[in-house]
């Protein structure tokens, strides 16, 4: 912490990328994400008064001082809005200071606001004796992030920064927040999972996350049932003249990719990647069509890596911009990335960035130094 006192206890966290089951976590679905080498640090040391001190290794010169009697849900404010929202949410009745290194990328698809939240959770958990579960926090900090941010996120980002296990995916049940972890071990059958991240950031507070998260919620209500886990497609479609035509694409993509995820389970058990990739590529194309959250730079990423020998691919994240993963032979991770390249290059978009990563540990205390 340079000019501050050396930490009591340092927390890291996560991103993520998630395999298949996209915004269908606040429609009590089944998701199935992994967490990805990529970590936010957290650095946090107890202070003496009710004074909260927040700052970033990439803005050093940015301290934001504030207090627990300041803290006030849906203010203004960046970054440092998911950290004070942790604060609040967890109830934190010591000042504190907190230092952030953000490893995962902004604005990628890939939950760096997850990874940030569950970092500071972690160590405000050992800091202050807490004895929280890994699924408290995860509420706790889904809380933070939807009344105090403001953002209407469903639960996976965080479940899975806390959660996860390295070599596998976690198949989480956002109904209960009960978890399967499921192995997913690329490398055995020559195959990488390519993460191409478009360079367009996203703002999932510009409303176009609340909006169709409202046209879940009300298609669920108008056709008597708790969420887009309890509707079949037969259901869906019988009380299709009850909904807009919004309501009812956003809720055909929910029925539909929550069955994609019961179906890429199996496809994983049996090592069936070929029927994988397809799965993955309609799960893009609904994303596209039906829910409406992809764009120019993600399609061409996708159509891309689907026309150059990809198994499957599918934009990942909240959409609007953000990433796109490509199932992908790794002997021709290289050319993929070049004809991807060619493409954005030739389209007037910005040069993607890429990366692979295989699955990774969730979030941990690294020191702790808080009883000394």
């Amino acid at each position: 912490m340079s000019d501050w006192l050396e930490p009591h206890v340092i927390a890291s966290a996560p991103g993520r990328v998630n395999l298949i089951g996209e915004h269908i976590d606040f429609s009590q679905g089944f998701v199935l994400p992994f967490a990805i080498a990529d970590r936010t640090t957290a650095k946090l040391r107890k202070r003496s008064d009710d004074h909260i001190r927040i700052r970033s290794v990439q803005r050093p010169d940015a301290v934001v001082s504030t207090s627990l009697s300041e803290l006030k849900p849906l203010g203004s404010g960046d970054w440092e809005r998911y950290v004070l929202g942790v604060i609040w949410s967890l109830k934190i009745d010591e000042g504190v200071d907190i230092e952030i290194d953000g490893r995962v990328p902004l604005g990628a698809g890939l939950s760096s606001s997850a990874a940030l939240e569950c970092a500071v959770a972690v160590g405000l958990n050992q800091l202050f004796d807490l004895n929280l579960n890994k699924k408290e926090l995860a509420l706790l900090t889904q809380k933070a992030e939807n009344d105090y941010v403001g953002v209407p996120c469903g639960i996976m980002d965080q479940s899975v920064s806390l959660m996860a296990e390295s070599g596998s995916a976690l198949l989480l049940d956002c109904r209960d927040l009960t978890t399967t972890l499921i192995p997913f071990d690329l490398a055995a059958s020559d195959l990488e999972l390519l993460v191409i991240d478009t360079q367009v950031h996203h703002a999932l507070v510009d409303g176009g996350y609340a909006e169709r998260r409202g046209n879940c919620e009300s298609a669920a209500q108008k056709m008597g049932v708790v969420s887009m886990r309890d509707l079949s497609s037969q259901h869906l479609h019988e009380s299709k003249d009850l909904l807009t035509d919004h309501e009812f694409l956003r809720a055909r993509h929910a029925v539909t990719e929550i069955a994609r995820v019961a179906t890429a389970v199996e496809l994983l058990k049996a090592k069936d990647f070929v029927e994988l990739g397809r799965i993955i590529t309609a799960s893009h194309n609904s994303l596209r069509d039906d829910y409406e959250v992809s764009c120019p730079e993600l399609n061409c990423a996708v159509d891309t890596a689907l026309a150059h020998g990809a198994l499957g691919a599918r934009m990942v994240g909240g959409g609007f911009g953000g990433s796109a993963i490509a199932l992908v032979a790794r002997d021709h991770i290289a050319a993929m990335q070049s004809a991807i390249a060619r493409a954005f290059d030739s389209a007037g978009f910005t040069t993607p960035r890429f990366f692979t990563s295989l699955p990774s540990d969730g979030a941990r205390v690294e020191l702790d130094h808080s009883a000394i």
